[in-house]
């Protein structure tokens, strides 16, 4: 089981976004931009192109959702959805709040704590649960 199955299954917290019955979103606890979000299936995939069409044509309809909940929360001209990362083998999408190219960098984190990212997750969630 890899770590992102044992935070959407509640084993380990999570700051929690958004959540389906087969997808969950949660808060990247080191963020590149505050509002950092990582959308994950609940089904362990490794790599995001071995999805079932269906599957994936899902989950980019759900991280779809999330981006707008994100960007409803986050004046941001844009929410850039990357695909990278080779350290957890569970397919993942971030999702950044972006005014510019420059606010993507993965080289570059912000520090939010713990007290923040509650907040930043409780609003997107709410946002999350208000769309149709």
């Amino acid at each position: 089981m890899t770590i992102f199955s044992k935070i959407a299954a509640g084993e380990i917290p999570s700051y929690k976004c958004a959540e389906s019955d087969r997808f969950y979103a949660f808060l990247d606890i080191d963020p590149v931009t505050k509002g950092h979000t990582l959308v994950i299936p609940r089904k362990e995939v490794d790599y995001i192109f071995d999805m079932e069409d269906e599957e994936l044509a899902a989950f980019e309809v759900f991280a779809k959702k999330v981006a707008r909940a994100i960007k409803a929360v986050f004046p941001c001209r844009k929410v850039a959805q990357v695909v990278l990362g080779l350290e957890v083998n569970h397919a993942h999408i971030h999702l950044l709040p972006m005014n510019s190219e420059a606010d993507v960098d993965f080289k570059h984190h912000v520090q939010v704590d713990a007290g923040e990212q509650k907040k930043i997750a409780a609003k997107i969630f709410k946002a999350f649960q208000e769309l149709e």
